[in-house]
């Protein structure tokens, strides 16, 4: 008997070959966008958490009372070291031996701050989170005068979630941050890009998250 050999028809297109090269490239992508998604997550998370508290804060600055401790300190420069100062300069900051003497003396620490000099003394400001601070030295009779002032730790971090007086090392931080955020909220939005067709909501739902603050600044903010 003859035997018939089946013919198998190619899919239209051609598109059963290149379906499964393209679900792989699909799963990869969806795989590394979970993965820099939860990686920026997790950099991020503490300090999304403080900055969201002290947004609130800050919102309502105005009814959470603080009382600022001030706590002034005074002291006396050596002979040797106040002829240091005995020279009229521009402003510059303190000798180092001076520095280190005014620290063990008051408990503040003018090391490499700038001070304003003038005939009579040496004034050095030194703000702070949360705070203030200043140190003076007269220049004829060596007394140091400081004062540092504490407004609580709420204004603290209200300060530091400005990056007010909170250094090189809190700058960085701030924007090694904003940078973790960045790529948590694109790759959160390449995400729900990919979820879209099987969640119909989604898109409504960004939509009003962007009209909200947009409508709230147009009729509200004058």
């Amino acid at each position: 008997m003859n035997q018939v050999t089946p013919i198998h028809a190619a899919a239209p297109g051609g598109s059963a070959p290149t379906a499964k090269p393209r679900r792989k490239w699909k799963t990869w992508w969806l795989k590394q966008l979970h993965t820099w998604h939860w990686v920026s997550a997790a950099v991020s998370l503490v300090a999304m958490l403080l900055f969201s508290i002290t947004g609130i804060t800050l919102n309502h600055a105005g009814s959470i009372g603080a009382t600022p401790v001030v706590t002034e300190k005074s002291g006396t420069l050596s002979p040797p070291l106040l002829r240091q100062l005995a020279s009229p300069t521009a402003d510059t900051v303190l000798p180092p031996a001076v520095a280190a003497a005014v620290e063990r003396s008051v408990d503040v620490d003018p090391t490499g701050k700038t001070g304003e000099w003038s005939d009579a003394d040496v004034y050095v400001a030194l703000p702070r989170p949360g705070g203030d601070a200043w140190v003076s030295i007269d220049r004829g009779s060596g007394r140091i005068t400081a004062e540092v002032t504490d407004r609580g730790w709420v204004s603290y971090l209200n300060d530091l979630h400005k990056g007010r007086n909170s250094g090189t090392a809190w700058f960085w931080f701030i924007d090694v941050f904003a940078a973790a955020c960045i790529l948590f909220t694109l790759t959160g939005l390449l995400l729900l890009q990919l979820h879209a067709h099987r969640r119909p909501s989604t898109w409504p739902i960004v939509a009003a998250g962007l009209a909200l603050p947009v409508v709230i600044a147009i009729l509200f903010i004058h």
